[in-house]
This record gives structure tokens, C-alpha cells and sequence, in this order.
């Protein structure tokens, strides 16, 4: 049997903590001290956090000062929509098959 290869942030969302972080700047961008005041988590939990969904490709990025402002990356979430589309598409066409081979097999 194959094994999927999905997109990496179906992993790093797999983390409560990571998905949401995720949430929260589906919102607005961050700093990762806004992060920590809204979350049970440290601030250098966030960061660590921040670092694997950056890896994944889910967040960006950029400086402010002395500080980085976070955000979702528009291409790294689009990634994972066309995969859940992909894997929706799969589930009804799965369930017509199956719909019209029991209508096929009642006939």
C-alpha cells in the first residue's frame, strides 16, 4: 500500500496548540507576544510553535520593529484547501458509486 504524502501542515496542525495559533491569526497578524497573552502557552512555546508552522508553510513572517508580526500564508492554506477539496470530491464520488451500485443490484 502507498503512503500519502499530504501537504506538511496537516501534521503541524495536528498540535491544539499549533491549530490555535492557526485560529488566532486567521483573525489578524501577531506578534508572538499577543500570541501568548491569548493562549495557555509561553511565549517560548509560541515561538517554537510559530517555527514549525513556518516550516510547514503555513505562516509568514515580517519585521516591525524589533519585533515579527505573524500571519497565515495565503499559499500554504490554499495548499491545504485544494487537498480537502481533492479528498471531498473523492468521499461523494466514492459514495455515488456506491449509491448506484446498490440501485444497480435492487433492479
Amino acid at each position: 500500500m502507498a503512503t500519502f504524502r499530504g501537504h506538511p501542515g496537516w501534521e503541524a496542525l495536528g498540535d491544539p496548540s499549533r491549530l490555535a495559533i492557526v485560529q488566532c491569526l486567521s483573525e489578524r497578524p501577531r506578534a508572538v507576544g499577543e500570541l501568548a497573552d491569548e493562549l495557555p502557552i509561553t511565549r517560548q512555546a509560541v515561538s517554537q510553535h510559530l517555527r514549525v508552522l513556518k516550516e510547514a508553510g503555513l505562516v509568514a513572517a515580517r519585521p516591525e520593529g524589533t519585533r515579527r508580526v505573524y500571519r497565515l500564508n495565503p499559499a500554504g492554506v490554499a495548499a491545504l484547501r485544494d487537498q480537502l477539496d481533492t479528498f471531498w470530491r473523492r468521499a461523494l464520488d466514492g459514495f455515488q458509486n456506491t449509491v448506484e451500485d446498490t440501485t444497480e443490484e435492487s433492479s
